[in-house]
């Protein structure tokens, strides 16, 4: 519908629906960890970016935690160097080190925060490095085959986890009304950069900042059951025993046990969204239905928003 046809009727109802989590959300903080479709289509880079400084305006704290795996795969094939995994996870040395942080903390990130400020808004990028922010350790990777009697530990490279976050930074930024675009790079003691992933960055942020949600955009639809219908107002106990039956696996584990330790961390609920779909952020927060599975601490009759 062009804006021409738009019939004014449907635009208040749609701002009647969206005020009460307007006045419900303001001063609250909301960690989105920005990737995958979202990322890479225009119509989506742009919906993501308004989104962001529609947030902003109407007094919700957004900080965005973004990934870049497909754009890291690309450069470093450009280069001729050759990317190795290991359970899921890309094998860095230093050379393509390197690359990660050429990338995530200059071309990804930077193309962000331009769309944002693009858009209306006042975002700077960050990485963890800058105030020491996300301090790292090395990700120990463990690798057992049938023959084995003891699992092989493979050491696959600049490949972090997060030791700890340092808000300092972030808190100040939104203080003074910017947008916080970090990428997922941390530093350790002795000053070795590790590559971290995104999801597990957001989390911890959530969880450091006492976020009252933690959004991680994704390329589905959510939490699926069996027959394919989107689960959600899902309490963790709810999760938990998902998990245990068998019913969450695969690649949606790790995103599902990173929501769900947020939530158990002290963030007051987690939404896996469709990333594919225009505006998806502001739907999920600011509209009865959402547009995907939300999981909190809250018993499932209180779980709405």
């Amino acid at each position: 519908m062009t804006e021409q046809t738009r019939d004014p009727r449907q635009v208040v109802e749609v701002l009647s629906e969206a005020l009460p989590y307007i006045q419900r959300f303001s001063g609250k903080t909301v960690v989105v960890k920005y990737g995958g479709n979202a990322m890479t289509e225009d119509t989506l880079i742009d919906s993501f970016a308004r989104d962001m400084v529609l947030m902003k305006e109407v007094g919700i704290n957004p900080v965005v935690v973004h990934g870049g795996g497909p754009q890291i795969g690309e450069l470093l094939e450009k280069l001729k160097i050759e990317s190795r995994f290991v359970n899921g996870m890309r094998v860095t040395d230093a050379e393509t080190m390197d690359v990660v942080e050429m990338v995530l903390g200059g071309l990804v990130n930077k193309g962000i925060v331009n769309l944002i400020n693009q858009c209306g808004g006042k975002a700077i990028g960050l990485t963890g490095k800058d105030g020491a922010q996300i301090r790292a350790r090395q990700l120990k990777v463990e690798h057992q085959s049938p023959e084995m009697t003891a699992p092989e530990i493979i050491d696959i490279g600049h490949v972090g986890e997060v030791e700890h976050i340092s808000t300092d930074l972030i808190e100040m930024l939104a203080a003074r009304d910017f947008i916080p675009v970090i990428a997922p790079i941390g530093i350790d003691e002795a000053g070795r950069s590790y590559n971290i992933n995104a999801d597990l960055v957001a989390g911890k942020v959530a969880e450091a900042l006492d976020a009252e949600k933690l959004m991680l955009l994704t390329n589905v639809a959510g939490l699926m059951n069996a027959e394919g219908e989107v689960l959600t107002g899902l309490t963790t106990a709810q999760v938990d025993a998902l998990i245990a039956d068998g019913t969450i696996h695969g690649g949606m584990l790790p995103k599902i046990r990173c929501a769900l330790d947020a939530v158990k961390g002290g963030v007051a609920s987690a939404h896996i969204i469709d990333g594919r779909v225009p505006h998806a952020t502001l739907l999920e927060i600011f509209t009865n239905a959402g547009v995907g599975t939300l999981i909190t601490n809250a018993r499932s009759d209180e779980s709405a928003g």
